[in-house]
């Protein structure tokens, strides 16, 4: 006959908090899987969806900015491939942000009746939305393959600003999530937040529009260096990577990440009586 031990001290749920994230990984995977099975489960088109949608934004960005405002694109890569190499990022990191935002309201159920790290939850939803970028990714393969543009070494970097580009979604996640638990309204500011940062991130153009005086400021946004990282790996270093923004976008990442981890750990322990 097994025996356990039943330890109670002060503070001890703390210190054993990320070790729980650990303990609990196959309610995370069930929470994920839930997400994704609903996602495409109960859809005409399925999992295309996340083909659909890069693609037509692809093609609308290029014939407005490419075609029309006849911006220039790096070097000789085609400016489809240079919108569509920005739209992937960003659409992770969009779908990321309104995923999390609203993912502890949509489980309150759970939340308020059953004990685990709370901060599975909008995390798993992020995975999702990562899951949406992995298909999508197919169309900038079939792009490749079109224009017969073969990447070089820099593709080697890749994983690295993909992961970059996950940390950028988590921090932000985060901090939203916690404000619409306590601010129900502030669902209605995220769609505007995530239409804003589309046309001040560099989607539709390339970054080296913006003069070097304004570099600094521009790199403020995070997504600068996660979207200027994933086409300096795909265009085959035709399309520069700013070490001064780059930077400031690194740095700017961090202190999201941070600011999203304390606040959400400040309130956890509130949110079955907000729910």
């Amino acid at each position: 006959m097994s025996e356990y031990e039943l330890i109670l001290a002060a503070g001890r749920t703390e210190k054993n908090y990320w070790r729980d994230l650990w303990r609990y990984r196959e309610l995370f995977q069930v929470l994920a899987w839930r997400d994704i099975s609903v996602r495409y489960k109960q859809t005409v088109i399925g999992a295309a969806w996340a083909l659909i949608r890069p693609f037509l934004t692809m093609l609308v960005f290029t014939v407005i900015f490419g075609k029309v405002a006849k911006l220039p694109s790096d070097g000789n890569t085609p400016y489809a491939l240079l919108v569509l190499a920005g739209m992937l990022p960003w659409q992770f990191f969009s779908t990321a942000l309104s995923d999390a935002s609203n993912s502890l309201v949509a489980n309150s159920n759970l939340i308020s009746k059953v004990y685990f790290p709370r901060l599975i939850v909008p995390i798993a939803t992020v995975v999702v939305a990562f899951v949406d970028f992995v298909i999508s990714f197919v169309i900038l393969l079939g792009l490749m393959v079109w224009y017969r543009f073969v990447p070089d070494w820099h593709i080697l970097f890749l994983p690295l600003f993909v992961g970059l580009a996950f940390l950028s979604s988590v921090g932000p996640g985060l901090w939203i999530t916690t404000l619409n638990v306590r601010y129900r309204d502030f669902r209605y500011i995220i769609p505007f937040i995530v239409q804003f940062g589309l046309y001040v991130s560099p989607v539709g153009f390339s970054s080296q529009m913006i003069p070097d005086k304004y570099r600094l400021l521009y790199g403020l946004n995070p997504m600068v260096g996660v979207i200027d990282g994933f086409r300096w790996c795909i265009l085959r270093g035709e399309s520069p990577l700013h070490p001064g923004s780059f930077i400031a976008s690194v740095v700017v990442t961090a202190a999201f990440l941070w600011l999203g981890i304390h606040q959400f750990r400040k309130m956890e322990k509130s949110f079955a009586d907000l729910l």
